[in-house]
């Protein structure tokens, strides 16, 4: 004879019901928010590293397209309408910004640390994913941006430069 025939003659036998406890749900539940909590902010910083590297692309790009220019008109163009890419926008939806140095002068130029003109020919960045600047590159402010820098040697983040 069989303990769960002995058991069961004395006790009413039910089958075992499938379901979880609310305990097994609620400690489910918080595993499933801890992977979550955890997987969010890197997806968030590998996303914003995608979109600083194509703003970098896109950068190159125009800068590319302005030293073109000035080669023919042996200036550099007013404005990025000058070159037709007046309305691009940045990955983030915000236009790019563009600053000719030889033409406005050194005062409104971004710079380095030293308070240097991180250009001796013209800006061109991207104000990044937290859409703030601040014209000296090293600030925190500027950590983020995507810029061109040492006369086109350099183009990426402010916090790399």
């Amino acid at each position: 004879m069989s303990l769960r025939s002995i058991t069961c003659r004395h006790i009413r036998c039910r089958p075992q019901a499938g379901g979880w406890t609310i305990v097994e749900l609620m400690l489910a539940l918080t595993v499933v928010a801890v992977l979550i909590a955890l997987a969010v902010p890197a997806w968030h910083k590998q996303r914003n590293r995608v979109l600083s590297r194509h703003a970098g692309q896109d950068i190159g790009m125009m800068a590319a397209a302005i030293d073109a220019y000035a080669l023919d008109h042996r200036a550099y163009p007013n404005s990025l309408a000058d070159v037709q890419m007046g309305g691009r926008v940045d990955p983030w939806g915000r236009p790019y910004v563009y600053y000719n140095v030889d033409k406005r002068g050194r005062g409104g130029a971004r710079k380095d640390r030293a308070l240097n003109p991180i250009n001796s020919d013209f800006d061109l960045y991207s104000h990044g994913a937290d859409g703030v600047t601040h014209m000296q590159v090293s600030h925190r402010n500027s950590a983020d941006d995507v810029l061109r820098a040492n006369s086109g040697r350099y183009v990426g983040l402010g916090a790399d430069f």
